[in-house]
Order: structure tokens, then C-alpha cells, then sequence
């Protein structure tokens, strides 16, 4: 029997739960991300609450036309420096976007709402502070242009779970997190509802 419907089309985040023995059917949401970011923006609301916002209108659209279901919504948010980085359109943006976070810290929210009958009823966003080396120019071209294919739709430019994790000289915390899920807190909220085995 499937345990929860994943509003969501990344296959990382996908991964993660499969491979943590749950079975969920793969639901993405089509919410138009950026003008929700935008909106939420000119009321300057926190990169943390532009996560969870993002996260529950997923879930909420999934779970209004499955009821019966328990609906998983996740974003993932980059602050640097104050503001919001988006996802960048191209290489040159993405050059631009990682020349400017080396040799400092960023901070990830990784945000995961839960909703049955299209309304919320559990929540997390997770931390992570990353801090890139002061890497070259030449570090950052070579690796963008040996794996923008799976970095394009990635949110600051790269994957820890790969090659990325190079660029970085400390992380402080969780891991899955940094991929984008706040696992071990979806894992306790399923245990203690009763979806998972104690």
C-alpha cells in the first residue's frame, strides 16, 4: 500500500524516501513558483517562510484532488547575503552566481509540509549554513561546464551529493537537508502518526 504522494518531480528527494522503505506515488505540483516568490517578496517575507509558503501551496494542490492522501509539498530556498538566489536561466548566470558565493557562507531552507484534505497538518523547514572555498575561476567554469545537465535545476549551482561538494570547505547541518529534504523529520512525524513502523 503507498504511504504518501510526493508533490514534488525531484528525483533526489524521491530517492530519499524510497530508499528510507517507504512506498509514495510521484504527484508534482504546477504552481507557478515564481510568482508566488515574487509576491511573497514585495511583503518581504523571510527566505524561511518563502520555503514553507512554496512547500504547502504544493502540497495543498495535490492533496485538494487526493483527499484521502497524505501529501507531501518540499521547497528549497538560497539566502545569501540577506537576499533570496533564484535558480539561475543559464551557465553565465550560473557562473555569476557561484563566483559570488565563494570564499563566503549561505544558508539553505529546506522546507517539507504535509496536508490531508488540502489543508496542512505538519510542517518543518530545515537549516543549513554551507561556506565555499575561495576556489578560481577556472575551478568554477570547468565544473559548471562538466555538469550543468545536473546542476541546471539546481538551487545555487551545484550537488553535494556530487562533484559540488568540492567547492565546499565546511556545512554545518543536516545533510538531507542540503539535498532538499528534511528526512529524519518527515521519518519521526510518520512514526508518530502511526505510517511507520516503531
Amino acid at each position: 500500500m503507498t504511504d504518501l504522494i510526493l508533490a514534488s518531480g525531484s528525483e533526489i528527494r524521491a530517492e530519499l524516501l524510497k530508499r528510507a522503505g517507504l512506498e509514495i506515488e510521484i504527484k508534482p505540483a504546477r504552481v507557478d513558483e515564481n510568482a508566488i516568490r515574487r509576491a511573497l517578496l514585495s511583503k518581504n517575507v523571510s527566505p524561511r517562510d518563502i520555503a514553507d509558503n512554496l512547500a504547502e501551496a504544493k502540497a495543498r494542490k495535490i492533496s485538494a484532488r487526493h483527499p484521502d492522501m497524505l501529501v507531501f509539498g518540499c521547497d528549497q530556498v538560497l539566502e545569501f547575503e540577506g537576499a533570496l538566489l533564484s535558480k539561475a536561466a543559464d551557465q553565465v548566470q550560473a557562473l555569476g552566481q557561484l563566483k559570488s558565493l565563494r570564499g563566503k557562507m549561505h544558508v539553505l531552507y529546506s522546507a517539507a509540509v504535509a496536508c490531508e484534505d488540502a489543508r496542512p497538518v505538519w510542517r518543518h523547514v530545515g537549516q543549513a549554513r554551507l561556506s565555499v572555498r575561495d576556489v578560481s575561476d577556472r575551478l568554477i567554469e570547468d565544473y559548471i561546464a562538466r555538469n550543468w545537465e545536473s546542476v541546471a535545476s539546481c538551487v545555487g549551482n551545484y550537488r553535494v551529493e556530487e562533484e559540488g561538494v568540492r567547492l565546499f570547505s565546511k556545512i554545518d547541518g543536516d545533510y538531507f537537508t542540503v539535498l532538499g529534504l528534511p528526512l529524519l523529520e518527515i521519518l519521526s512525524y510518520l512514526t508518530l502518526r502511526g505510517t511507520l513502523q516503531t
